[in-house]
């Protein structure tokens, strides 16, 4: 039996595995920054800034914590045109020993549940181009919104824009 529940503090060190684990899925173990103090501060302090939920084995031993299966960390956006807040989808992933046991689809369920609850009229995601989770995004409804480009703006860049002095008229 699989379980879905909201992540809690003591669970930080498990979030942080996770997010390891799918860097070196996505080959980008290099990128990963975070550490568990990073995310104990930002989802679990005086204002969180992201959400976890957490899918876990309900039959390991009693003894030990159970191990998770897979997360989905995710935070409210918000549509100026819809005047809405939404939900994104930050990360999800689903370790390959628990891929093919509906893991994913409790996680997005939950995650649409919740969307629902909060009066949320959309869930949105990125996903790389190459990645086979694309199909099963698909299947469940999501669609690719070609017409939008992603961007960002980062290092030096980021901080050069930010320290300009000069304002533009």
């Amino acid at each position: 039996m699989i379980s879905i529940r909201p992540a809690c503090k003591e669970d930080c060190a498990q979030i942080l595995q996770l997010i390891k684990e799918l860097a070196a899925f996505e080959g980008l173990s290099d990128q990963v920054h975070a550490s568990e103090e990073d995310l104990l501060r930002d989802g679990f302090g005086p204002s969180p800034r992201f959400e976890c939920l957490f899918a876990e084995d309900d039959h390991e031993v009693a003894e030990s914590p159970p191990t998770a299966l897979g997360f989905a960390l995710f935070f409210h956006s918000y549509s100026t045109f819809a005047g809405r807040p939404g939900l994104y989808l930050e990360d999800i992933y689903v370790r390959e020993s628990a891929r093919g046991l509906g893991v994913g689809r409790q996680l997005l369920t939950r995650l649409a549940i919740i969307a629902r609850q909060r009066g949320c009229p959309r869930l949105d995601l990125s996903v790389l181009h190459w990645n086979p989770a694309r199909s099963f995004y698909e299947k469940l409804g999501f669609r690719h919104q070609s017409d939008w480009l992603p961007y960002r703006l980062e290092g030096d860049s980021l901080q050069e824009l930010a320290t300009t002095s000069r304002e533009t008229s």
